[in-house]
C-alpha cells in the first residue's frame, strides 16, 4: 500500500512540476526558448525511441542534433524530414549494409516534434495551449469514462483501454478543445480540428503501447518519476500535433 501511495505521490509531484514548467515556457512565449525546450524533449524522446527500436548508432544522434539546429533557422521544419529520408535512402543505396531501421526514430518521434515547432511558429502559443488541452482531456475523459462504464475492449494492443472510454475521451476533448481553439479560429473550425486531434491522440497513445509491447518493456524510460519516459508523456501529442497542423492548414 505504501508503495502505491509513493508512486501516486511521485506521479502527482512530477505532473505538477511539468505543468509548471510548461506554464513558464508559455508565459515567456519566445521562439528560441520554445525551440530549446522542445529540443530537450526531442533529444530524450529520440534516445528512448532508439532503445524501443533496439538501435545503436552514434551517427543517428549526430544527424538528430543537426536536424534540430537547422530547424531553428529553416522556415518550414516539416520539410526537413524529407531531406533526412533522401539522405538515408542515398546511404542505403551507396553503402549497401546500412541499417534501414535507423530511419524509424526520425519518423517517430522526430517528425511529430518538428510539427510541435511548426504549430508554434505558424499559429502561436494559443495553438500550443489548444493542443495541450485537447490531448489532456482525451486522456482524462478516456480514463474516467473507462473506469465508470467501460466494458468493450478497444484493442489488443492496449487491453486496459475500452471503446466506451475512447468515446468518452473524444467527446470531452472535442468540447473542451473547441473552447480552447476559439482563441485561434472560428468555433466550427475549432470543433472539427479538436475532434480530429482527439482521435489522432488516441492512436498516438496506442502506437506507443504497440512499440513498448514489441520491445517487451512497460515504460519507454524512467526519466519522469511516476510517469515513465518522455515518450510515455507525449505519445498522444506526437500524432495530435501533426493532425492539428495539417487540419489548420487545410481549413484556414
Amino acid at each position: 500500500m505504501s508503495k502505491v501511495l509513493t508512486n501516486l505521490q511521485q506521479r502527482w509531484l512530477t505532473g505538477i512540476g511539468l505543468l509548471g514548467l510548461v506554464g513558464v515556457i508559455g508565459w515567456i512565449d519566445e521562439f528560441y526558448v520554445m525551440w530549446a525546450f522542445l529540443g530537450l524533449i526531442y533529444i530524450f524522446a529520440f534516445y528512448e525511441a532508439m532503445k524501443l527500436f533496439n538501435l545503436t548508432s552514434n551517427g543517428a544522434y549526430v544527424w538528430a542534433v543537426l536536424l534540430w539546429i537547422v530547424a531553428f533557422f529553416y522556415p518550414n521544419p516539416d520539410d526537413l524530414f524529407f531531406l533526412i529520408a533522401i539522405v538515408f535512402a542515398s546511404s542505403i543505396a551507396y553503402l549497401h549494409n546500412f541499417d534501414k531501421r535507423l530511419l524509424l526514430p526520425f519518423l517517430y518521434p522526430v517528425s511529430g516534434i518538428l510539427f510541435f515547432l511548426i504549430l508554434y511558429k505558424d499559429f502561436g502559443i494559443e495553438s500550443m495551449f489548444w493542443l495541450l488541452v485537447t490531448v489532456a482531456l482525451t486522456d482524462i475523459g478516456a480514463f474516467f469514462t473507462g473506469k465508470a462504464i467501460g466494458k468493450t475492449k478497444f484493442s489488443d494492443t492496449s487491453p486496459n483501454k475500452t471503446l466506451e472510454g475512447v468515446f468518452g475521451g473524444i467527446i470531452l476533448a472535442t468540447i473542451g478543445g473547441t473552447f480552447a481553439g476559439l482563441y485561434v479560429v472560428d468555433w466550427y473550425i475549432a470543433l472539427f480540428v479538436s475532434l480530429l486531434t482527439a482521435i489522432s491522440s488516441i492512436f498516438g497513445d496506442l502506437f506507443e503501447s504497440y512499440l513498448k509491447r514489441e520491445a517487451g518493456v512497460k515504460d519507454s524510460g524512467d526519466l519522469l518519476p511516476g510517469h515513465g519516459g518522455i515518450l510515455d508523456r507525449i505519445d498522444g501529442y506526437l500524432f495530435g500535433a501533426i493532425v492539428m497542423v495539417i487540419s489548420l492548414r487545410a481549413l484556414i
